[in-house]
Formats: structure tokens, C-alpha cells, sequence
């Protein structure tokens, strides 16, 4: 929830002035959910419909507790774009129940991962990366961080209330508008400005 047209587009008005002011949304993927390199997401039979979510993930270099914004840069140094697979009738099932999202959100297989890169790389500030995703050739996610409600330094301190952030922590940061179903025989590829980071099919 960290974009105010994803918000739009999933919540009804007073459901968005809420999420507009309060601290970021936070949830738990576990290592199994990662897909591995080369490897697919292979369409879970569980539920009857998954979205894909495209986000900027940063990885955490440093350990760390309690970090203050203005320092929270220091504590990861590469990033990619990756795709938060969510089962969505589920997760507003559990949502109007007042559960965990984890069933719906930290499935096995339930988080594709980009090609890292350094911050070096990137030859402008964080928060002012252009990312888009396109499903089977065609532009579904465009995104811009200069549009997050939190920036990535303010969810890096904010996390770290909670948790201690240790090396190799991925942190995703939140999807844009433009999310949809992925049926079996996709496939996505994802961008940081034009450079292709992730290629994933859907099986």
C-alpha cells in the first residue's frame, strides 16, 4: 500500500483516506517463497485466481536495529524489480476477516526476483526510478518512486522498529496501479528504465 492509485484501485473512499495516512504495511514472505533463477511460478491450485504485483526491491547489506532515516541509505547498497504474486479472492477474504495475509501473500513461490544491481549503477537518485512490467509483450505496470507514499529510507527505519534487518533481507516496497491476473502461459518481463532485469514465465 504504498502507491495512491494501487490504493484506488483495490479500496473503497474511506477505506483509502485511512491507508493515505499510516505508517507502511508490512508482512512476512518466507525464504520458500522465493523463485529461484530461471525457474517459473508455477500457478498454485489453491485459489482460483493470482495477481502479479511489480515493486522495487532493495537488498539489506548491513545488520541493523532502530535505524534512524537519515542513516537507513547505509544499509543496502543493490536492487532489482521483482513480482509479488498475492491469491486475491483470498487476501479479501482474510482481509474482511481480520487475519494475517500470510496464506495469501508468502505461498510457496509467491515472490519472482530480478537481476540485482547496484545503486551505483543506477545514475540517479533512488527516488527517482522509472520501472514497468509488460505480460506477454504488453505494458501492464508503469511505475515511478518518485510517486511512493514512503520512501524506501522511511520503510528501511520504520521495519526496523520491529525487526532486526539482517544482510541479505530483500525489503519489497510497494506495487503501482495496473495490477492483474496471470494464467498459465504467460510471461513477464520487468524493467528498471529499459534495462531488463526479470524474465519469468508463468506455468
Amino acid at each position: 500500500m504504498n502507491y495512491a492509485k494501487h490504493i484506488n484501485e483495490l479500496h473503497t473512499k474511506e477505506e483509502q483516506n485511512s491507508l493515505l495516512h499510516t505508517e507502511p504495511v508490512l508482512f512476512s514472505k518466507f525464504d520458500s517463497s522465493i523463485i529461484q533463477p530461471g525457474k517459473p511460478f508455477f500457478v498454485p491450485d489453491f485459489a482460483a485466481r493470482f495477481d502479479y504485483e511489480t515493486e522495487i526491491v532493495v537488498k539489506i547489506a548491513h545488520v541493523g536495529k532502530d535505524i534512524s532515516e537519515r542513516f537507513a541509505h547505509r544499509y543496502w547498497n543493490e536492487l532489482t524489480v521483482g513480482i509479488d504474486f498475492t491469491a486475491r479472492e483470498l487476501q479479501k477474504e482474510l482481509r474482511e476477516k481480520g487475519m494475517p495475509w500470510e496464506c495469501c501473500k508468502s505461498f510457496d513461490g509467491s515472490a519472482a526476483l530480478g537481476k540485482f544491481i547496484s545503486k551505483d549503477e543506477l545514475g540517479c537518485d533512488v527516488q527517482d526510478i522509472h520501472f514497468h512490467m509488460d505480460l506477454n509483450g504488453e505494458r501492464r505496470q508503469t511505475g515511478h518512486t518518485a510517486d511512493m507514499i514512503h520512501t524506501i529510507d522511511h520503510i528501511i527505519a520504520y521495519a526496523s522498529k520491529f525487526f532486526t534487518l539482517k544482510t541479505g533481507d530483500l525489503i519489497f516496497t510497494g506495487t503501482p496501479d495496473g495490477i492483474g491476473e496471470v494464467k498459465e502461459g504467460d510471461k513477464i518481463d520487468a524493467y528498471i528504465g529499459d534495462r531488463k532485469l526479470l524474465d519469468l514465465k508463468i506455468k
